[in-house]
């Protein structure tokens, strides 16, 4: 038996961080992990999806080096290898949270963890040792989620994957259905044809990324389809219709009419659903809305001294979210008197090729809650660095307020977007206007040229346009 000020259940990226902070601040701390720390992101998700699209990137790159003048008389891929490098980096990433937790002197149990009473934690060890009963002051839940699939359209390794199949694969097939158009079904898709794969998507929304402002989606969708993706919208997958045998194929209600479509694979990428089954939350008062954990601002359950983060929870399901919910909640139990996360300044990253980034509001978002706007936009074709990188697709769009010309909402789609977006996050959290980001004076020839540009366009003032 363990007795601590904290147990978390769930080793992913927000219960990991949330440990670092308890042992931060002095708390004795307790990680239960059923399978590797580091959870999803790590394991299933950010890190080794991001890892493949490296790969894509570089051997699409090698084969179009002749541009560059760099000849290549053979360009081949060895998929083998690029799965080995994959697994490498998540190798050596976890060693580095390994590190750390010894570090923070936190003690993690390797197993699965299960609240028999509000502050008692059993856990089944891995190893088949007897179970443990962790005693803790406080509990924070950070169970995450799973790929979510459609009823006739589970995953069965073969024919049919979600993210965490299509992440094993030993080799790649030659074609590929993608039903679900959002974030993680144009990373793939992005992805795969960069692999040389034949690939399709199909949306039931009315756009790809429909998160996104309108005009970012309308620009990947055209780069998509220039790099030979075929893109279905307004379109709903019938799984009754799914036939195996000599690779997949299924239809879909599409204008009016149902259209079929065949492929080696088929890839759900339809969103994620929470683990909350086996928790054990039947022995407490936490209650559930829409399938997740209902929290407060801080991440308190109606459980006293229980507190759930990240994808387990809803909302913005995204690592670097989960990482500061947790320390929010921690900071809470420690009476640290911490600032709610607001939503409207969490950057949002889709890494296909080429990259989208956001934060804030889009243009419809601010126009439905009464804001007067104006906008400013800047092509990356006039930015220099992005003609050195062969990268001129894309732009940069700013949302304004009118009048006071504070930032509303930054959107990129272009070379690098992913690692520009935080200025835009900054200027965000410090109630910046169009016209500080312009007087702030960006390197040349960098990319985020294009920032400095489009917010001069805001007011009809760029200079290279």
């Amino acid at each position: 038996m363990g007795v601590y000020d904290l147990a978390i259940i769930g080793g992913g990226t927000g219960g990991y961080v949330a440990a670092i902070r308890a042992s931060q601040l002095g708390l004795k701390t307790a990680v239960v992990e059923k399978g590797e720390l580091g959870g999803t992101c790590l394991h299933a998700g950010c890190i080794p999806s991001k890892a493949l699209l490296r790969s894509a990137e570089i051997y699409k790159n090698a084969k179009n080096g002749e541009e560059f003048g760099v000849i290549a008389p053979e360009v081949r891929l060895d998929f083998s290898k690029v799965q080995a490098r994959k697994e490498s980096i998540t190798a050596r990433l976890l060693k580095g949270i390994q590190h750390l937790m010894k570090k923070g002197k936190i003690d993690v149990y390797e197993g699965k963890g299960h609240i028999v009473q509000p502050k008692a934690v059993s856990v089944e060890l891995r190893s088949g040792e007897e179970n443990i009963l962790l005693n803790a002051e406080n509990i924070v839940i950070a169970t995450g989620s799973r790929p979510r699939t459609l009823p006739g359209l589970e995953a069965d390794g073969q024919y049919v994957m979600t993210s965490d199949e299509a992440l094993q694969m030993e080799e790649l097939p030659s074609s590929i259905i993608v039903v679900g158009g959002g974030v993680i079904g144009i990373e793939w898709a992005s992805m795969l044809v960069d692999f040389g794969l034949d690939v399709t998507v199909i949306e039931y929304a009315d756009r790809i990324l429909p998160t996104e402002d309108k005009d970012i989606s309308k620009e990947v969708q055209r780069l998509m389809k220039k790099k030979g993706v075929k893109i279905i919208t307004s379109a709903k997958v019938l799984p009754e219709t799914l036939e195996k045998g000599d690779g997949v194929s299924i239809r879909a209600e599409h204008k009016g009419s149902e259209k079929s479509f065949s492929a080696d694979k088929l890839l759900m990428s339809v969103g994620r659903q929470p683990n909350v089954e086996g928790v054990g939350l039947e022995n407490t008062s936490v209650s559930l809305e829409r399938g997740f954990i209902k929290t407060n601002e801080y991440y308190q359950t109606d459980e006293p001294g229980m507190y759930a983060i990240g994808d387990v929870i809803g909302g913005l399901q995204l690592a670097h979210v989960a990482s500061h919910e947790g320390m929010i909640a921690i900071e809470h139990i420690a009476d640290q008197n911490p600032s709610p996360l607001n939503p409207a300044l969490v950057s949002k990253c889709v890494y296909s090729s080429p990259e989208v980034a956001s934060v804030g509001l889009t243009e419809e978002e601010a126009q439905e809650k009464g804001y007067q706007v104006k906008t400013g936009k800047f092509s990356f074709r006039a930015i220099g660095k992005a003609l050195v990188f062969g990268e001129t697709d894309g732009f940069v769009k700013l949302i304004v307020e009118e009048g006071s010309n504070k930032l509303l909402g930054a959107h990129m789609v272009g070379p690098h977007v992913t690692d520009m977006i935080t200025e835009a996050g900054l200027a965000q959290v410090l109630n910046a206007t169009s016209m500080d980001i312009a007087h702030t004076i960006h390197p040349h020839p960098t990319l985020t040229e294009a920032i400095g540009e489009a917010a001069l366009a805001v007011e009809g003032k760029e200079i290279h346009a």
